[in-house]
């Protein structure tokens, strides 16, 4: 199995190659890892005894960030290295105040594992979520150096638990320790001791709870949405939209829409405009013109959304209709409804918000119909669906100080 897993990282490598040449994200994933070993070995201290956090992109980064910047209070001093495999995480992240050092990771072969870890000689690593490079973690494994799985929920469909799986469930038992959301993921990894597994929660409530926290005001969103109920849609994606534009058009008139796409390029944005029927600004012409005589306000800028979703009554979060929503939690905080598409499954914050009655999954235009009806025609039920959603982000806060605290005792 592992030759077959090295033949895979040299496919895609090659993969990448190919696609860099007409694909801007794949020219990015090649471009910043050109002359990588270079930088490290100028930038890095093997000396400073560094924590190495590394994350797949920046989801992943929003459930580490907690644990850095707990560590950070901590321990100010403390050298602070991260790693990300997607553009979509480096290049966002690439100036993180926090971080001491910020880089791609190189492709997980034998020779990159052994080079990047002499270079960065870390005290302490941990990975997060659904991160399992097997050379880094055998080579760090093989140098005594403690590796953590921080935030990780495991499935019964994943690969570990296949009959084919040994070689991954091998990676699992490199792990110094493994913090699991939830106790079916302890369970799925029973043959690991159960003393190298800590059902500690997500890091994401924490993260979202101070986001809320954090929140910028935003005047023109107030004269925008003036006394109206507002449901603010955020990372939205084509599919979303369509149905989410045609409940604007037939049946929204009472309420205001702030829609937040996850593609912000020029002809997407136009594209909405053109579909609406009811009146429309986009937000970077809020400056010239009266935002308050709108139905609809589009998003055209990035990095409001956690802001946003404190103006809105209820929420549409994005992605339900593609290969599964987004962040849901950070609408969540502000004790607000939820609706999003049906590929949800594979979260648990969603399957568990579901089931009691604080979001709701539609598959159709119809059923959005539906629930938007209920919720905006009963102010009660819609009230109690958003503290049914504020209280469970509140219950399941503190993950982080329990794995802060083991990193550091340890």
């Amino acid at each position: 199995m592992r030759i077959i897993y090295n033949l895979a990282i040299r496919i895609f490598s090659f993969f990448i190659f190919v696609a860099s040449g007409f694909n801007i994200k794949a020219r990015l994933f090649r471009s910043g890892r050109r002359g990588l070993f270079k930088q490290i070995r100028e930038k890095v201290n093997p000396d400073e005894g560094v924590i190495w956090f590394h994350c797949a992109s920046l989801g992943e980064f929003e459930q580490g960030r907690p644990v850095i910047e707990s560590i950070k209070t901590e321990r100010p001093d403390q050298k602070i290295l991260l790693t990300f495999f997607s553009p979509s995480g480096y290049e966002v992240r690439k100036n993180y105040e926090l971080a001491d050092y910020i880089f791609y990771l190189p492709y997980d072969t034998k020779k990159n594992a052994e080079q990047f870890i002499r270079l960065v000689n870390p005290e302490m690593v941990i990975f997060v979520k659904y991160e399992f490079w097997y050379h880094y973690i055998h080579t760090l494994s093989l140098k005594n150096v403690p590796v953590y799985l921080i935030s990780s929920n495991f499935r019964p469909n994943q690969v570990f638990f296949r009959w084919y799986g040994g070689f991954f469930r091998q990676i699992l038992h490199l792990f110094t320790h493994l913090f699991v959301q939830n106790h079916r993921s302890k369970e799925l990894v029973s043959f690991l001791p159960s003393d190298r597994v800590t059902v500690s929660g997500d890091t994401r409530f924490d993260r979202v709870h101070a986001i809320a926290n954090q929140r910028r005001n935003l005047p023109v969103i107030e004269t925008f949405k003036r006394d109206r109920l507002t449901l603010v849609a955020g990372s939205t994606w084509k599919e979303d939209e369509d149905i989410l534009i045609r409940y604007i058009n037939e049946l929204g008139g009472e309420q205001k829409w702030i829609l937040v796409p996850h593609e912000i390029h020029e002809h997407h944005i136009n594209r909405m405009m053109r579909l609406m029927n009811r009146p429309t600004m986009r937000y970077s012409e809020t400056g010239e013109k009266d935002c308050s005589q709108a139905d609809v306000l589009i998003i055209d800028n990035i990095g409001m959304l956690s802001s946003l979703y404190y103006y809105g009554n209820l929420a549409f979060v994005g992605g339900g209709f593609g290969k599964g929503i987004h962040n849901i939690l950070e609408a969540a905080t502000y004790g607000i409804p939820v609706l999003f598409g049906p590929k949800y499954k594979a979260f648990q914050e969603a399957i568990d918000l579901v089931n009691l009655g604080g979001a709701f999954s539609v598959r159709s235009y119809e059923e959005l119909m539906n629930i938007l009806q209920q919720l905006t025609g009963d102010r009660e039920y819609l009230k109690n669906s958003g503290c049914i959603a504020r209280d469970y982000v509140k219950t399941n806060l503190g993950a982080t100080k329990s794995i802060v605290e083991k990193l550091l005792k340890d």
